[in-house]
């Protein structure tokens, strides 16, 4: 069951304030339905700002924070030609210039003979200083809440920077500090922040290193990313392990015999993977396992003593290769080893037709064949 502390990071991003269902389902496929998965969602960029008091050209180009006196509206009735709004900064004139603007919401927003912070990019146009579109326009006693550094996240048509930046600062403040779940001697080596620090020090970046992939913070959320993939997939495979299968107990006797009889002796490698995969197959439930190996490592000789116990235990054995070149080569190799055994082998391949197929059948579904090598061809009808 899933802790209780946790609750709140698993409500549906909607329980946040100001994002109704069309921004939920925005953000729904942006990173995901849940408070957790915003937090989850890093910047990829960031925006440092710089507060001033006065208008000059070596600020132009810079992303800047200056308090404004609004002066006038310049609507516009030609959609080409932009809404603008002028504006005072110590005497000096600064434009707004917002495209497709919308005079009843600007007018609200900027009203004439109001100050207003306002933050985006200095630009110069026909000599004179302007911002296009301001990324924040806010009333004096918000300056505060505005940082100089603000981060920058992936978006989606439909979801703003600040309006996605404003629903990850609610879902920050819903963390808590968590058991520590990384290994102590690892963690102390790494010298990685506690979960709740790195998530806030990660959506919070004073500068463009915090947001490479080897920044200490994001390390160790990488980590946690890794580390609980990896125990997810444990837990499937436990409960994959779980279901109830045939228990092979073989006698060892058919193994033995090839063993004595091998012109080489078994690598550690070979006996440690015939070993665990003999456990499995003594278990009453499915094995679950994948043998790797370089090209020429013995993979082959693994898989036939799991075959011999399966024989031993009195069931037949199937050996299923990608191609029909690959069935007839293991086929080929295995056979000398079996028939010195008193054991039957058949190849089934899509290739096989008629009588041969039906005689082939006929052998298998009278037990008659103790392994079979073949391409999927083993599991068609």
């Amino acid at each position: 069951m899933r802790p209780e502390f946790l609750f709140p990071l698993f409500k549906n991003i909607n329980t946040l304030k100001g994002v109704g269902p069309r921004l939920s389902s925005l953000m729904s496929k942006l990173a995901g339905e849940h408070v957790i998965d915003l937090l989850w969602h890093l910047p990829t960029g960031l925006v440092t700002r710089q507060k001033i008091e006065r208008l000059s050209a070596d600020y132009v180009t810079h992303q800047i924070i200056v308090e404004v006196t609004i002066t006038q509206h310049n609507p516009s009735r030609n959609r080409r030609v932009p809404y603008r709004v002028q504006c005072d900064v110590e005497g000096r004139p600064l434009t707004l210039t917002f495209f497709n603007g919308r005079e009843d919401y600007l007018k609200r927003k900027l009203p004439v003979g109001q100050n207003r912070i306002i933050a985006g990019k200095l630009e110069e146009y026909a000599a004179d200083f302007q911002i296009t579109h301001p990324d924040h326009i806010l009333e004096k006693d918000e300056l505060e809440a505005l940082s100089i550094h603000e981060p920058v996240y992936p978006l989606t048509a439909g979801v703003t920077n600040n309006t996605l930046s404003k629903a990850i600062r609610q879902a920050l403040e819903l963390i808590i500090d968590m058991p520590e779940w990384i290994d102590p001697a690892l963690f102390a080596k790494e010298k990685w922040p506690n979960w709740k620090a790195a998530i806030l020090n990660t959506h919070n970046p004073t500068s463009e290193h915090e947001l490479e992939p080897l920044d200490n913070a994001r390390q160790r959320l990488a980590y946690d990313e890794l580390l609980s993939n990896q125990l997810a997939l444990e837990l499937v495979r436990q409960s994959m392990k779980r279901k109830a299968g045939r228990s092979l107990m073989g006698t060892g006797d058919f193994s033995k015999m090839i063993e004595d009889t091998l012109p080489f002796r078994l690598t550690g490698g070979q006996l440690g993977a015939i070993a665990e995969i003999s456990a499995d197959m003594k278990a009453n439930y499915r094995m679950l396992r994948l043998v790797q190996g370089d090209v020429g490592s013995g993979k082959t000789m693994v898989a036939l003593m799991a075959i011999l116990q399966a024989v031993e235990s009195g069931a037949q054995a199937a050996l299923m290769a990608p191609t029909e070149i690959l069935a007839r080569q293991h086929m080929e190799g295995l056979t000398p080893y079996l028939e010195r055994l008193g054991l039957k082998t058949g190849l089934i391949t899509g290739r096989l037709k008629g009588k041969k197929r039906e005689a082939l059948l006929a052998e298998l579904a009278a037990g008659d064949i103790h392994v079979a090598s073949g391409t999927h061809a083993l599991f068609q009808e």
